[in-house]
């Protein structure tokens, strides 16, 4: 008897997994088409965990593996945080927290031709996006999206990066907003970048709000949503 995703994955969704736990059949499917994030593998007709974490769900058909982890294992179009180590002639070699450098092509940007090449200073810090993760070998980066536009993708001046677990990174992208960022962007201005790499970059008029921001996203990254909401209307009280 077919089925479709959401019903053969039904029993796994919020559940903790580990490596080697097949979660779903795809012989058994219909035609719908499913999108695989971070911690998920095909093999053959099997789908199977590769890191141990939590199975999440987002609609309409994405499915992957949340975990606290240091140790990034990329996937294609995850957004991350980049941090350039060398150039070479078609590539810029970049640091993800991943098993290997990643490689972003010199061409990668919007309007870039061979004749106005971006120049970047070892260590400049980029925002990018996963466009190959082919296991044993280097992931590929792109800092356009996918009609060629560069969107929010590039590199990062200013402002202050820090590194921090996976599970972090994903619950500050979560949706809805998480309280902790809904709540300091009603009185704070200031930007930010969050990479699913568990790596972080926020920007603001002054230094001192920077380390507000900083500080206040590393002491409630393991609170629930209603204590991260308690957490900073006290911090603003402060403020």
């Amino acid at each position: 008897m077919e089925q479709d995703p959401s019903t053969a994955l039904k029993t796994f969704i919020n559940q903790s997994v580990v490596p080697g736990d097949v979660v779903l059949d795809l012989s058994t499917l219909t035609t719908q088409t499913i999108k695989l994030g971070t911690g998920l593998r095909q093999d053959g007709d099997a789908i199977s965990v590769i890191k141990a974490g939590k199975l999440r769900f987002e609609k309409p058909n994405k499915y992957w593996v949340e975990g606290s982890h240091k140790r990034y294992v990329p996937c294609v179009e995850d957004h991350v945080l980049g941090i350039v180590l060398d150039c070479r002639a078609d590539n810029f070699l970049v640091d993800i927290k991943g098993p290997t450098l990643a490689f972003l092509p010199v061409l990668a940007f919007e309007g870039v031709i061979r004749k106005n090449i971006p120049k970047f200073e070892f260590g400049t810090l980029l925002y990018a996006r996963v466009v190959k993760a082919n296991a044993g070998m280097n992931p590929e980066l792109s800092c356009i999206d996918a009609s060629g536009k560069a969107a929010e993708f590039g590199p990062l001046t200013d402002g202050f990066m820090f590194e921090t677990s996976t599970g972090l990174s994903r619950m500050l992208l979560s949706s809805p907003p998480c309280p902790l960022l809904e709540g300091l962007g009603k009185k704070l201005s200031f930007e930010i970048a969050v990479g699913l790499n568990g790596r972080v970059w926020v920007n603001a008029e002054s230094p001192a709000k920077v380390i507000l921001v900083c500080n206040a996203i590393m002491k409630s990254g393991s609170s629930s949503p209603g204590e991260q909401k308690v957490y900073v209307e006290k911090l603003l009280e402060r403020v």
